[in-house]
C-alpha cells in the first residue's frame, strides 16, 4: 500500500508563536514512519480573506483557492491548535472554513490553557460539519511543558507521555486515512 500524504498545519500566525515547536516535532515523528509522508503547511504562507467577506482582494481570493487546491493533495491532516479564550485561533478557524476536508481524517496537537483541550473540542465539532473524521487521541501540551520548551530549551520529544500520545494518534490517523482513502476510491469508481 502506498504511503498516506499528511499535512501538518501550523494553526497560528501570531508574532512569537509557539506553534512551530509542535509542528516540527509531530512532523518529525510522521517522517519516521514507513506508512506516512509529511508536509508542513504554514498559515503565514496563506494570507486569506475571512470566509464570506465581500471586500476580499483578488490576491486574498486567489490565495484561498491556492489553499483549497493544496489541501486536496493530502490524505489526512494534523493541526497545531493554540487555545485563546477557550477556542482555537481565528486564523485557523477561517482556514478551515475556506478549506476542504471531506471524508478525510484530522488530528490535533493542542497547547495553551489545559493543553488546548477546549480549542480541540471546538474543532472536533467543526470538523463533523466539514465532513471529516476526527481521530480519538489528541496530543495536549501542558503549560509546564510549553514553558520548559521556551525557557529551558527542552524538546517536546523529552516527554514520554507526549511521544506515546503522538504514536497512538499517528496509528489512528494511518488507520482512518487508509480506510477513508479506500472508501473514496470505491465511490469515485462507481
Amino acid at each position: 500500500m502506498s504511503k498516506l500524504k499528511i499535512a501538518v498545519i501550523i494553526g497560528s500566525t501570531r508574532i512569537g508563536r509557539f506553534a512551530e515547536h509542535p509542528a516540527k516535532w509531530i512532523a518529525g515523528l510522521v517522517g519516521q514512519r514507513s506508512d506516512l509522508e509529511v508536509e508542513v503547511l504554514d498559515l503565514l504562507d496563506y494570507p486569506m480573506h475571512f470566509f464570506g467577506e465581500e471586500r476580499a482582494t483578488t490576491a486574498e481570493s486567489d490565495t484561498a483557492e491556492r489553499w483549497k487546491k493544496k489541501l486536496r493533495e493530502f490524505d489526512g491532516y494534523i493541526f497545531t491548535v493554540a487555545e485563546y479564550n477557550h477556542a482555537p485561533t481565528a486564523v485557523l478557524k477561517n482556514a478551515i472554513d475556506l478549506g476542504e476536508f471531506i471524508q478525510k481524517p484530522v488530528a490535533f496537537v493542542g497547547y495553551g490553557g489545559v493543553g488546548g483541550a477546549r480549542a480541540v473540542e471546538h474543532l472536533r465539532l467543526i470538523f463533523v460539519e466539514m465532513g471529516a473524521a476526527s481521530v480519538k487521541t489528541g496530543v495536549h501540551i501542558a503549560f509546564s511543558e510549553y514553558l520548559s520548551v521556551l525557557k529551558e530549551g527542552k524538546s517536546l520529544g523529552d516527554y514520554p507521555h507526549l511521544n506515546e500520545a503522538a504514536k497512538n494518534q499517528l496509528d489512528q490517523l494511518s488507520w482512518w486515512g487508509n480506510a477513508l482513502k479506500a472508501a473514496r476510491s470505491v465511490v469515485t469508481s462507481a
